[in-house]
């Protein structure tokens, strides 16, 4: 059962009215912290937590009016009930023990009764107090944390687990002064296989230490269907605790003496052994913070959705632009990874990367509008028909658009075919007419795209493959690093 004793600090230069005070409070269920003058009292307050203090006026060094004022000076004390306990009966001299910050004043001789009820009320009222203090630092502290999720958020990179873990961090108690966070946080979620896995977290020397529980602990919750449940109970004496089943399954080194919990078709996290006693306030902010996770799960799963349906229709307008250059087969495809592959060679960045690997596969959109039999013509074009051929940069880049996602896919598609000096092989046009740098999209394309052709004919013409292999090595050479390896582990369509 989770017991936690008010502390109180007693303050007197008379170790008698100590020994009195202590004989009376003891019995009462609280912790006494004895101090024998002021500047001792500041000192057990920074060393100690403490709920209340009983203050001697007439001390030596300081006063118990400095010694009050010094602490209603300090924000980490301020909150906490000071009582002045004086033999003083001037009126002036009770105006001043309130213009320090005393919350009361007694009277010396004291009686027990009256001490009894004052410091009962009074501890009410900082519980209170500390309620709403708390609850403020939650809003704060949660808005605080999901801006920081919201900034580091990247749906097309979201990891669940690894979200989990700054839900985990930010729960946790890193401390032993943190008493309203838990020691322990066990997490439960349907992984890839369809099954729950379950983890236990808690701080060692500040730091997140997780552990596998082979164990369904979902077993031992109550069902929830498809509604998210939240749940939270304290350990009582004398009466059985409702969650025992789903504790003693766990690896915990201490005694569970309450828990807070949020639970669901898919996900469940419960935090063990809060330093105070929970409610369904705490389920509540519990249930705040799983949600914002699970919320940022299920939107980058839809954007994850759309960006495969994104690609897929890229890889099939690639496809039908395709369909009657049968001398390519997968040349599309090939020339997506090959430029891929060069970029990394070459350190671009990896969203550049990811980006040309899907767009450049468009190059050769236009083809869609070249007549068929100049496709399939396997004698040299006359120079009318490859004035038509020449034209598939342009009605590729008008079929693309100018839609911002796919800029470029319609770059390649217009220049896959220019030479560094911006003429155009085919059109025999300038491009980019200002400043003369080759843009760093197009001699992957222009260079990948000869490659791979030369590659289909070096399978399909045996008796050309020398001269092929010729032109193979003069499009790969200015590609390949310093290194002799070349570019390893590039998979592509044949």
């Amino acid at each position: 059962m989770l017991e936690i004793k008010p502390k109180i600090l007693c303050v007197d230069d008379e170790p008698m009215n100590l020994n009195l005070l202590e004989a009376l409070l003891t019995p009462r269920g609280y912790d006494v912290i004895r101090a024998g003058n002021g500047n001792e009292a500041l000192k057990r307050l920074e060393e100690q937590k403490v709920d209340l203090v009983l203050l001697d006026v007439m001390m030596p060094q300081i006063d118990g009016f400095e010694t009050c004022k010094r602490i209603k000076e300090n924000e980490r004390f301020r909150s906490i009930p000071v009582v002045l306990i004086t033999g003083l009966t001037a009126k002036e001299d009770r105006v001043k023990g309130i213009e320090a910050g005393a919350e009361d004043i007694l009277s010396k001789p004291i009686d027990c009764t009256e001490v009894s009820a004052r410091i009962r009320m009074l501890l009410k009222i900082k519980d209170l107090n500390d309620r709403l203090a708390s609850a403020y630092n939650d809003i704060t502290s949660l808005v605080s944390f999901g801006e920081t999720m919201a900034m580091s958020f990247n749906p097309l990179n979201f990891e669940f687990l690894t979200r989990i873990d700054e839900i985990v961090k930010y729960i946790l108690r890193n401390s032993p002064d943190m008493t309203d966070k838990p020691e322990v946080v066990i997490v439960g979620f349907i992984n890839d296989q369809n099954a729950w896995q379950w983890h236990q977290f808690d701080a060692v020397q500040g730091l997140l230490h997780m552990t596998c529980l082979k164990k369904d602990l979902g077993l031992s919750l109550p069902p929830v269907g498809g509604q998210t449940r939240i749940f939270y109970s304290n350990e009582k004496e004398g009466e059985a605790f409702a969650y025992r089943q789903f504790i003693d399954q766990l690896k915990s080194p201490s005694a569970v003496s309450n828990l807070v919990g949020v639970s669901s078709g898919q996900f469940c996290i419960v935090a063990l052994n809060y330093g105070k006693v929970v409610s369904r306030y705490d389920a509540e902010v519990l249930n705040s913070i799983v949600m914002q996770g699970l919320y940022m799960k299920s939107f980058a799963s839809q954007v994850k959705e759309t960006e495969n349906a994104f690609d897929y229709l890229v890889f099939a307008l690639a496809r039908a632009a395709e369909a009657n250059d049968e001398d390519t087969g997968n040349h599309v495809l090939r020339v997506g990874e090959y430029c891929a592959a060069i970029s990394g060679e070459l350190g671009m960045p990896e969203k550049f990367t990811s980006i040309i690997r899907i767009q450049a596969t468009l190059h050769d959109v236009g083809k869609i509008h070249v007549a068929t039999d100049l496709l399939k013509k396997p004698e040299l074009l006359a120079p009318a028909e490859w004035g038509s051929m020449k034209e598939h940069t342009t009605f590729g880049a008008r079929i693309l658009g100018d839609h911002v996602r796919l800029t470029l896919a319609k770059k390649a598609a217009l220049s896959h075919h220019e030479r560094w000096d911006r003429l155009s092989l085919r059109a025999q046009r300038p491009r980019d007419p200002a400043g003369r740098q080759d843009p760093e999209y197009r001699r992957p394309i222009r260079r990948t795209e000869k490659f791979s052709r030369i590659q289909t004919r070096l399978r399909s013409r045996d008796g050309r493959q020398n001269h092929y292999r010729r032109r193979w090595e003069d499009h790969a050479a200015p590609f390949r690093p310093a290194g002799p390896q070349g570019i390893q582990g590039v998979r592509v369509p044949v």
